[in-house]
């Protein structure tokens, strides 16, 4: 359980702050899906090949989301996490407002480049919080909650943005979400506080050795490396496919942009949710007797979710794809309660930020920077020979990266049982 001194000082509600915190990760995914949505319309104004629009969703976000995420969590556990998040979503949606003013493929990277920047400093400080505010038995379900900003950003951002490039233009749909962002930041920070912080290690200052130390502890955990290159082997297919369905939707299947965005919405929202959910109620449930289940329950999802995405992919229907994707697109979440949970046990309590910032590190660079970048070269070398279906069988081929990572999340199992740390 929480301890408490960090209890009796908190000023926010657990509910009111996991509320609040969901609200700003829903912007995050709005402003990071959008994108997908709007590739079309971007290409055809910009003039964009594919592996340009992969290094727009991929490298262009991921680079500095990344390496700056490990920096910021650090700072966030050393000051305010709630400060770090406020500052973060101000930036990040400021930035995605400016992408609705490009005029070539350097300025949206560029401006791309600044959402990352700002991401960099929501996510690890948001999982510390979360981890501060419920105690262990309820921490997978807490972040499932919390990653529930996943599919529900994801798709109001292919749904409201599509509409707005069809209807209006591209442009305003990038300024209306980033906009609405700006607005929300000072209303986070009046409703969520930081729980008082207990000293990190007995003698040693918190701003003198908390770095150097959560990395030697991370060092000797196998469990951490496991579950962090496994996650990181799932999203180069799960970001892969969340930023190029809606593209292969209107290559492949011949529907039009609302079409597209309703279709892939729907998808997201309803497989996400489901997903997400499931997740955090099967670690919790599993991991009570046997904490090995937070690696072994994301590991038989992705094995079940490989056949029904090559199905899906493969299908010449936009009805049956529609219900081939829904139940692997919820297998695909599962991961996120469990696992996110399992990174928190790892490390004392007052690291989690940065912890959790490194994990990310591993994830988002080789999830988003790579997946979408790949899918998108293997598309273009793969178009020559198969035409409009190149990014189908591009789709199909990276499956691969979903049965590595459940071999890599089985592997975490053994060494979480023994590397597991109880809250104190």
């Amino acid at each position: 359980m929480a301890s408490k001194a960090a209890v009796s000082s908190r000023t926010t509600s657990p509910n009111v702050a996991l509320g609040m915190l969901l609200i700003v990760y829903i912007f995050n995914f709005v402003d990071r899906q959008i994108l997908a949505i709007l590739a079309g319309p971007i290409q055809s104004d910009l003039g964009l090949s594919d592996t340009q629009m992969g290094l727009l969703g991929g490298i262009a976000f991921a680079l500095l989301y990344s390496t700056l995420a490990v920096p910021l969590g650090w700072i966030a556990d050393k000051t305010s996490r709630s400060w770090v998040i406020t500052i973060s979503l101000g930036i990040w949606s400021g930035f995605t407002a400016l992408c609705g003013f490009a005029q070539g493929f350097w300025s949206i990277f560029l401006a791309r480049l600044g959402v990352g920047i700002g991401e960099a400093g929501g996510v690890a400080p948001s999982y510390a919080l979360i981890a501060d505010y419920f105690p262990s038995e309820k921490r997978a379900r807490a972040l499932s909650i919390y990653s529930l900003g996943i599919p529900i950003g994801s798709a109001t951002g292919v749904v409201a943005g599509g509409y707005i490039a069809a209807t209006v233009d591209w442009r305003l749909a990038f300024l209306v979400v980033g906009l609405s962002g700006v607005l929300i930041a000072p209303l986070f920070k009046y409703l969520v506080r930081d729980p008082v912080k207990q000293p990190i290690i007995v003698g040693a200052s918190p701003a003198q050795a908390r770095f150097i130390d959560i990395l030697k502890i991370l060092s000797k955990k196998r469990a951490f490396w496991f579950l962090a290159f496994g996650a990181a082997s799932s999203s180069m297919l799960g970001y892969g496919i969340a930023f190029w369905l809606p593209s292969l939707l209107q290559r492949s299947f011949g529907l039009d942009l609302i079409e597209t965005s309703l279709f892939f919405g729907l998808i997201l929202l309803i497989g996400g949710v489901g997903g997400v959910i499931g997740g955090g109620i099967l670690g919790d449930w599993l991991g009570r007797k046997n904490k090995g289940a937070y690696g072994q329950v994301p590991a038989v999802a992705f094995i079940l979710a490989v056949p029904l995405f090559a199905a899906g992919i493969m299908s010449s229907s936009p009805t049956v794809a529609f219900f081939l994707f829904l139940i692997p697109q919820g297998l695909a979440y599962i991961w996120l309660g469990p696992v996110l949970s399992a990174v928190q046990h790892l490390v004392p309590a007052e690291t989690r930020a940065t912890a959790s910032a490194l994990f990310l590190l591993i994830n988002n660079l080789i999830g988003i920077g790579g997946g979408i970048f790949f899918l998108g070269v293997l598309s273009d070398r793969l178009t020559p020979i198969f035409g409009e279906d190149g990014l189908r069988y591009s789709m199909l081929i990276s499956l691969t990266f979903y049965i590595i990572a459940a071999a890599l999340m089985a592997l975490a199992a053994k060494p979480l049982r023994r590397e597991w740390l109880e809250d104190t």
